[in-house]
């Protein structure tokens, strides 16, 4: 066993809850902008003492409407300013905001607002009431569902110009650290989604530890950060408070599709992503590169920036990989960090393996990729590498406040700050969630001398062959999802007598490459038939066996005709492969691998 503890750099004796970060900028610097909403084509600053007007008038609408102490009200939408604002406000009247995915389905949304005993719903469009009202029969305690697009968060406010700023602030008073500020739920990949409790100082001391560690990220002059991971998940949701907490101007970017004009306008100084985020950024530059002629300048550039990042691990850089470098840059990656709004020094990384590629291209690069490792139940992170203590293929160290403990059988487990307080109306899952203070992850992992912890894999997800090899997928998928031409990879082989892989395709470059081969015209599902894509896709198999020995390699795959989507769902909101629904969606193919079809 092996185990490391940071004691906090901060202590919880602020009293009050999390609307009061907000309540104090607004006394302390009404001017600060925390906040620019876009609007049209351009981003209109929202300052300390503006968005406070806002948050107080909604806060007492929700009064207004009966919303009292420990309410839950669930709210489903993009990722935009009411979000911010709703929390807030919410958390302003003492209720409990509940999330909700907005690519949920009826089922979903009803197993969280009947479990939660949500008794408002917020969604923001037509779609999303819809959805709602499907399902509200069978939800007896909801009394209210709220339309963010149709105007009812202006209207609640207007319901509640007749309730007092002594009400309100008698009701914000009354929050403590130890109340429930949400319950976020679980993504699901292994069963049905469970609702995390998470209290005001779940968020509160993680987050004030997190600023004090990571205050050259926080604390940089203009510091700025563009939200557009979906703020139903708890890693986007605890960016939200750290914002908060260290007065960072915050935007918010509810559409995938406009995120590099909104990047490049917005202009953030450090973001937060999943690591397939990187991904596409790595594999959009390469495809532009090939398109315009340039790919073996892209490639000589990206061998460079990682030469050089492993070189800065070494000790100093040598003279003539300076130069090298320097030449890159100019010619390549000084374009890619312009392409994220030029002034991204940083970005926070969570939720998956980056790998040591990415990591070291990044850093090469001019964008240093901190990343982290956390759970629902943890508020978020756990571990994270810091500009100081950075150590690229780990997740970092723990957090301020945080203990990590490697048990004999080598998995993680976690204490400190940041653990939730159990399950929703689960008091038998919540009391074997922790054994003595210690909260088991599932996940499996390595912590070194100096207490960075790497993550190897997922208990529950191991691989056991016929032959009684034990083989850890997450490696395996991730190497064979690193190739430009790869969206999805799922490895399987429980039980059968080698490893397989179901592969999909990523749409988006897919018709460049296709073209440049003189394949134009063919749709995804006849791409994935073709003996070129085949040999591609091959390349990218044999890169992720080459770290493996022979009897954890990929053997035989299948390049399916479909990709793997969160409205399938095959993929959880946050990008993870929810390996049961696969396993049945794609029986029959799994089946005629191993010549049962």
């Amino acid at each position: 066993m092996s185990e490391v503890s940071v004691p906090p750099l901060v202590t919880g004796s602020t009293p009050g809850g999390l609307a009061d970060y907000l309540v104090d900028w607004a006394r302390r610097e009404p001017g600060r902008v925390l906040a620019s909403d876009r609007v049209g084509d351009t981003w209109q600053d929202v300052t300390a003492i503006e968005l406070q007007r806002r948050v107080d008038r909604l806060a007492k609408g929700f009064l207004a409407a009966g919303i009292g102490p420990g309410d839950r009200v669930a709210l489903m939408s993009r990722t935009r300013l009411e979000w911010t604002l709703t929390d807030l406000a919410l958390w302003s009247v003492a209720a409990v905001p509940v999330p909700i995915y907005e690519t949920s389905s009826a089922e979903q949304v009803r197993w969280i607002c009947a479990d939660s005993g949500a008794v408002a719903v917020i969604v923001e469009d037509g779609a999303m009431r819809a959805l709602v009202t499907s399902c509200r029969s069978t939800l007896p305690e909801l009394r209210d569902v709220w339309q963010i697009d149709s105007g009812s968060l202006e209207e609640l406010a207007t319901a509640g110009t007749e309730v007092g700023d002594a009400e309100l602030r008698e009701r914000r008073g009354s929050v403590a650290r130890t109340d429930l500020a949400t319950v976020i739920y679980t993504s699901g990949t292994t069963g049905a989604p469970r609702g995390c409790e998470l209290t005001h100082d779940n968020f509160m001391g993680l987050a004030e530890n997190a600023c004090e560690r990571l205050g050259v990220v926080v604390d940089a002059p203009g510091a700025a950060n563009l939200v557009f991971l979906p703020l139903a998940h708890v890693f986007a949701r605890f960016i939200e408070v750290v914002c908060l907490r260290a007065g960072v101007r915050m935007g918010h970017c509810p559409d995938a599709r406009t995120l590099l004009d909104d990047l490049a306008t917005f202009r953030p100084t450090f973001l937060l992503a999943v690591p397939r985020v990187f991904e596409k950024i790595y594999a959009s530059a390469e495809q532009r590169a090939q398109s315009a002629g340039r790919a073996p300048v892209f490639r000589w550039a990206a061998r460079v920036a990682d030469a050089y990042s492993r070189a800065l691990d070494a000790g100093p850089v040598g003279p003539a990989l300076r130069l090298r470098h320097a030449i890159a840059d100019r010619l390549v990656l000084r374009r890619l960090r312009a392409s994220l709004g030029g002034r991204v020094e940083y970005a926070i990384s969570g939720g998956a393996a980056l790998g040591e590629r990415l990591g070291h291209f990044f850093r090469g690069a001019g964008l240093v990729v901190l990343e982290g490792y956390g759970l629902t139940e943890t508020t978020a992170p756990v571990t994270v590498n810091t500009p100081d203590q950075i150590r690229i293929g780990t997740v970092g160290r723990p957090l301020p406040g945080v203990s990590v403990r490697v048990d004999g059988s080598g998995e993680i487990l976690v204490a400190g700050v940041g653990v939730f307080r159990g399950y929703r109306d689960d008091p038998p899952g919540s009391g074997t969630a922790l054994r003595d203070g210690w909260l088991p992850t599932g996940d499996l992992g390595e912590l070194d001398a100096d207490g960075f912890l790497r993550v190897t894999g997922r208990s529950k997800e191991i691989i056991v062959t016929a032959g009684g090899k034990n083989v850890r997928p997450g490696p395996l998928e991730d190497r064979v999802r690193a190739h430009p031409l790869v969206s999805q990879c799922m490895v399987v082989g429980e039980a059968r007598p080698f490893v397989a892989a179901l592969v999909t395709l990523d749409a988006d470059p897919l018709p460049d490459w296709l073209e440049q081969r003189g394949l134009g015209g063919l749709s995804v599902a006849d791409a994935a038939r073709h003996p070129l894509v085949r040999r591609e896709v091959q390349t990218a198999v044999d890169e992720a066996n080459a770290t493996v020995s022979r009897a954890e390699s990929i053997r035989a795959f299948t390049v399916l005709p479909e990709d793997f989507t969160v409205a399938a769902g095959t993929l959880t909101p946050s990008l993870k492969l929810r390996r049961h629904v696969l396993a049945e969606t794609f029986a029959a193919e799994v089946e005629a691998i191993y010549g049962g079809g």
